[in-house]
Order: structure tokens, then sequence, then C-alpha cells
């Protein structure tokens, strides 16, 4: 019997100024695996080539790293950019009009934007969920399978399926200046921003969070071949809940 043995990358992160970070939920996102970097900044996970690893601490900008060949032989090092110093104080105020009906229909709007930006920080700090136990019937009690030892012709046209369509997948590069310029614009005119506008935010408010969340998931890069309305909206609201807090935007 031949045994496979896992495949594991290690490495440390640092920060813009070459120090050790720790406490970083590290997220294999290709196998729903984590882990969290120690005290001087290393980690291990287990990892195959072409994984996507995702980095998460608070305070910093997220991070997103595709595993190579060289990751797998060698230690990863990974840099935490700090998203406070990159990104200049705004702050937004509401200015009550005296309209009772106005006012309120405010603050009920704020209560909601509350609501969402407690929600997605919990689920970023969130560990995962343990998987569900498999439901199926013991082998012992099983019957026995008369197709043992022959090919699943629907197993091999499923995976066949599955090749052609990843080959077929529009490949990741990095867009042009006017690749991201006319991707936000789209952005703007497609996605529902009105949980920005609820916030009394302009449009260069507006403009200058999209660049924070492009910036942040890289969208246009992601997106801009494969344009997905949901998914978008789903990264610019997970992106807001750090932007908020540091703009320090008041209800």
């Amino acid at each position: 019997m031949q045994i496979f043995s896992q495949q594991k990358v290690s490495g440390k992160i640092i920060d813009d100024h070459q120090i050790n970070v720790s406490s970083v939920l590290v997220f294999n996102m290709s196998k729903n695996l984590k882990s969290t970097s120690d005290v001087s900044g290393n980690f291990t996970i287990e990892a195959d080539e072409n994984d996507e690893l995702r980095f998460i601490k608070e305070g910093f900008y997220r991070t997103d790293r595709i595993i190579t060949k060289r990751n797998l032989n060698s230690q990863m090092n990974v840099v935490l950019l700090r998203a406070e110093t990159l990104i200049p104080e705004v702050t937004i105020e509401y200015k009550p009009t005296g309209n009772l009906e106005k006012d309120i229909k405010h603050f009920s709007d704020s209560k909601k934007v509350a609501s969402l930006k407690s929600s997605m920080e919990g689920y970023m700090k969130s560990p995962l969920n343990a998987p569900l136990p498999i439901n199926e019937v013991p082998k012992t009690f099983q019957s026995h399978d008369f197709n043992a030892g022959h090919v699943n012709l629907f197993k091999v046209f499923g995976e066949a399926v599955r090749l052609v369509k990843k080959a077929s997948a529009p490949k990741m590069t990095a867009p042009t200046y006017g690749e991201t310029k006319s991707f936000l614009m789209r952005v703007k005119t497609e996605i529902d921003l009105s949980f920005l506008t609820r916030l009394g935010m302009n449009e260069e408010r507006i403009d200058h969070f999209l660049l924070y969340a492009e910036r942040v998931n890289h969208l246009s890069k992601r997106f801009r071949k494969n344009f997905k309305p949901l998914e978008i909206e789903y990264e610019l609201k997970t992106a807001f809940v750090e932007y908020a807090k540091l703009n320090k935007l008041s209800d």
C-alpha cells in the first residue's frame, strides 16, 4: 500500500518595518484549512502547489498568495502592510435636520450598517466550522460492491468536464490602468452601492472607498474578465468593515 504524505508550507510573517507579526490567521482557501502565526511570526500549514493562502489580521491589509514549487521547498516570507498608515482619515458625520421623520429614517439605516459591520467582522475573526460527519453506512454493514475493480465512467466523465472548464476559464493577469478604471466604472453602474449612500457618502467618497477595496482585494484582477456581481458586492461589503474602522465613520 502506497502512503502519500501531506505537503506543508512554512514561512515568516513581518510588517513593513521588518517586525514579526503574531496571531495572523493563515487560511488555505483551496483546502479549507487554517493555522496561526506564533509570537515570532512563524507559521506552518498544509498546502499543495497552486493552493491559495489568505493572511488576515486586524489592523493590516489582507494578503493572498498562490503556492508555487519554490514555496514548497523553501520558507515563504510574507509582508503585511499596516492599513492605518496608507489611508488618510475621513470623518463622515450626520447633522440632524430637525425633521423628526427624516432623522429617524437616517438612524434606522445606520443601525443596519452597524449590524452589517459587526456581522462581517465577526465572520472574519471566527474560527472555521468543523466539517459535518459523513452520512453513510459503515462498510461492515454494506452489501457487496459489484462495481469494485471497474472504471466509474460517470466519475471519469465528470473529471474531464472539470478539467475542460478549468482550462477554458480566463487566466488571471494584472490589469492596466485603463482596465482598472473601466472596471470600477462598471462596478458603480451595476453593483448596488446603497449601503454607502445611506451613510451620506457622496460620489467622491465612494470613489475613495472603491480605490481602497480595489487595492486591498485586487477586484479588477479577479473579476474584470469574469464579472460576478454577487461576489463583487460581497467583497465590497467585507472591505467596508475595515475601511469604516480605519476612517472612523460615525453613524
